[in-house]
């Protein structure tokens, strides 16, 4: 068969070096075993969460990948070749799959999706549809429960997650606050995306705008970081005030135990709740968020935006570049 070119994971990373983690080969594709697909990758997503598993602990939520292996990530493609029963060549897919041109996979163990090509725009289906736009939407409505009137705040604003749920909340009738590293990204979610205050964390003193921003307390904050950020959240949370924990970008690139929020008694003080979740919690519902997702798009209520490069050789430096806050939206390498 034809050669790929395919990033491998060769040194697990110290802290937020990553520069020689990967390295980059071109290799034969293999024929394909009973039950495998053979996936041309069109987008792949780059998503922080992957980080946890270029650690060795082996209580994360996902083991920790072995060194030599490809790297790994969400990526849509067609089929060009199935020894699966329910799957054909031609099929448009969205899978777990490699940081390649080419993705072998067994579907059963990389929820592979056949995708509709009803939509003007694929690459929804890394943002709005799928897994982003799931994690932002039951985030908000089934862990956050959030509601018409409460007080809504998320950080990491400007990343793809974080502006979805922003306008998720809005959408409910949520006055929305977003947290974020840039006036860019603020200049953003307040012009284009609706929410009604933005608080930029490396110019100012969060908490003190929280308790500006949000006199009455913090209903529902939605978390992708963790960290002192937490902590101005914690400080200003309503009675029964819940946060929805979806990522902890503060802690990703820590291999030493991090200290717990200093705040923590605020959560007795406001009888608050904090609860975990992640994605695949929520895959059997899958076909609830899109659906309810897809009609917000076809009514111009929400909108993403995709941060693209072209080359899968640019992948090592797209995926560093979440850990920088470099990006806006959703982050995704085009082959």
């Amino acid at each position: 068969m034809a050669d790929r070119t395919i990033w491998r994971f060769n040194k697990r990373p110290e802290g937020s070096n990553l520069d020689s983690s990967f390295a980059l080969a071109n290799e034969e594709i293999p024929a394909l075993n009973q039950g495998e697909i053979l996936i041309r990758n069109h987008y792949i997503g780059m998503d922080a969460g992957t980080r946890n598993w270029l650690k060795a602990r082996e209580d994360g939520f996902a083991p920790p990948l072995p060194l030599g292996a490809a790297m790994v990530g969400i990526l849509i493609g067609t089929i060009e070749a199935s020894e699966h029963p329910d799957y054909h060549a031609g099929q448009l897919v969205r899978a777990w799959g490699q940081w390649s041109n080419y993705s072998i996979v067994i579907p059963e163990e990389a929820t592979v999706h056949v995708l509709n090509q009803d939509i003007d725009d694929i690459r929804h289906y890394l943002g709005l549809l799928g897994p982003t736009g799931l994690t932002a939407f039951f985030g908000v409505t089934d862990v956050g429960k959030a509601k018409k009137g409460e007080t809504f705040v998320v950080s990491a604003a400007g990343g793809a997650t974080g502006s979805v749920a922003g306008q998720i909340a809005r959408i409910i009738g949520c006055k929305t606050i977003g947290i974020a590293g840039t006036q860019e990204k603020l200049d953003w979610i307040v012009s284009d995306l609706g929410f009604d205050h933005g608080i930029n964390y490396k110019t100012e003193n969060v908490e003190d705008q929280l308790r500006k921003t949000c006199p009455e307390g913090i209903d529902v904050y939605f978390d992708n970081v963790a960290g002192p950020i937490l902590d101005a959240v914690l400080a200003n949370i309503a009675v029964h005030g819940r946060v929805a924990l979806s990522g902890m970008m503060e802690n990703y690139n820590k291999e030493e135990p991090v200290p717990g929020p200093y705040q923590f008694d605020m959560l007795l003080m406001r009888r608050a709740t904090i609860t975990g979740f992640l994605s695949r919690d929520f895959f059997p519902r899958m076909e609830e968020s899109d659906t309810q997702i897809r009609t917000w798009i076809d009514q111009n209520l929400i909108s993403m935006r995709f941060d693209e490069t072209e080359g899968i050789e640019n992948a090592p430096t797209v995926y560093k570049n979440l850990f920088e806050g470099k990006n806006i939206g959703k982050s995704i390498i085009k082959i």
